[in-house]
């Protein structure tokens, strides 16, 4: 901005200016109009001329005002982030749903021992980001299509299981194996990522009880009770077929067994995935808290996929925890528009609103979804999306419980209700099973 100043002769100019121009356009009668207009646009230019000072004096003023403000505006959301990592460092996050194993067992074919896991550019998970993202605690998935065959998922089924054990074991120092929460609590102690699995869909089993219990002594810790796919037994939200049962009733009497079959042995009943009638029956049935490992909100996002406010009121009836996933499909809605950090935020918000904030945590879903949201790109963001909640006013406890509490809270309830069935005879009676007949 230039500024403008009125000295001595621009005064004089203006006089003989105005002098010139009342002479010229006024009648010697007339006079006294001359004068007097003389004197207006003298006054007039000296207050034009000062109020340009003015402005110009506030340029800087202004300019430094506007310049603080984005700084400040920088600097709060830095300072969130900060805070976010400091929480982080000292109480890491637990996810309970990551397809790193699929990505073992998948696409590099269970070739462990050659393989570097510092830095994957088609992962979104290796050491680099698990450490970036303050990661503490992980229940990698056990995952295969459900178009697969039968002795095809099953042999992936193992295939991942192995794959996972192997890298644990390969990076000792930043993995332990766990299988309950004494050692995972003991392994965050330690400064390690608390690894264990869950097995997404109930037909792995194959209608088995005996094949539920091996799966647990293999290290399964809870069990999707289906994928995509209707079982013998269990509604899916997204199976397109007729089951084989009335979908009204979630779970056939067999179903209900597993359920607590899965009480009984201390497995988590996990129920991502399944139909609406489902998530009902299980929580008729379960004596033990229930797990939704990877679920966002149906209110948000209004698709069977998501859980609804009538499932979330009910969690108060034996505890339970939603673990919010990341999916662009099931957090945003409208396939046109990209999801973003701030969208999740909003599903964890919503879900804390109707079911509490002590029963939502985090399942993100990282190497199982082939879009994520803009600012959650891969396992080392998990900090801003605790800087956002910060923003939006989440208290330490809060958070604490988002990032971990929440979740062991569930599975240590799950397992004292296992310690209080442990006189209770195993269930027996599978279907469709005939052994003779495979002789």
């Amino acid at each position: 901005m230039s500024h403008h100043t009125l000295d001595k002769e621009d005064f004089l100019f203006s006089i003989l200016f105005f002098s010139f121009f009342s002479l010229t356009c006024q009648k010697k009668k007339k006079m006294y109009r001359w004068v007097f207009s003389l004197l207006l646009g003298s006054i007039f230019l000296t207050t034009l001329s000062n109020a340009f000072d003015l402005l110009g004096c506030f340029q800087t003023p202004i300019e430094t005002f506007f310049s603080k403000k984005v700084e400040q505006q920088k600097h709060y959301e830095q300072t969130y982030l900060d805070r976010a990592n400091r929480l982080l460092a000292k109480h890491p996050l637990v996810d309970t749903h990551n397809d790193f194993p699929m990505y073992l067992a998948f696409l590099r074919g269970g070739k462990i021992n050659d393989l570097d896991l510092t830095h994957l550019e088609d992962s979104h998970t290796d050491l680099t980001k698990i450490k970036e993202g303050h990661l503490g605690g992980q229940m990698w998935s056990i995952y295969a299509p459900c178009e697969m065959k039968e002795e095809n998922q099953i042999l992936l089924a193992f295939q991942s299981i192995d794959a996972i054990k192997r890298v644990i074991a390969k990076y000792p120092e930043t993995f332990e194996y766990v299988t309950n929460t004494h050692e995972f609590k003991k392994a965050q102690r330690h400064g390690k990522l608390a690894s264990t699995m869950g097995l997404e869909g109930g037909q792995y089993i194959y209608n088995s009880f005996a094949a539920l219990r091996n799966f647990y002594d293999l290290g399964i810790r809870y069990m999707t009770l289906t994928h995509n796919c209707n079982t013998d037994w269990s509604i899916s939200c997204c199976d397109p077929n007729p089951p084989s049962f009335d979908r009204e009733l979630g779970l056939t009497e067999f179903g209900h067994n597993i359920v607590r079959e899965m009480n009984r042995i201390g497995m988590m009943v996990d129920i991502s995935h399944v139909g609406h009638s489902t998530m009902h029956a299980v929580l008729n049935t379960t004596r033990a808290p229930v797990l939704f490992s990877h679920s966002s909100s149906n209110a948000i996002c209004p698709i069977e996929r998501n859980v609804p406010d009538n499932v979330l009121q009910r969690l108060d009836e034996t505890d339970g925890v939603v673990m919010v996933n990341f999916y662009n499909h099931f957090v945003q809605c409208d396939p046109d528009t990209p999801a973003t950090l701030a969208d999740v935020a909003n599903h964890v918000e919503y879900i804390a609103s109707i079911a509490g904030k002590h029963r939502v945590g985090l399942g993100a879903d990282y190497n199982g979804i082939e879009v994520t949201p803009e600012g959650l790109e891969d396992v080392s963001k998990y900090p801003d999306l605790f800087a956002e909640l910060i923003r939006r006013g989440w208290t330490k406890k809060e958070l604490k419980g988002l990032a971990s509490e929440n979740f062991l809270r569930v599975w240590k309830r799950v397992e004292q209700v296992s310690e209080e069935l442990k006189d209770e005879l195993p269930y027996e009676e599978d279907i469709n099973i005939n052994v003779l007949s495979y002789l």
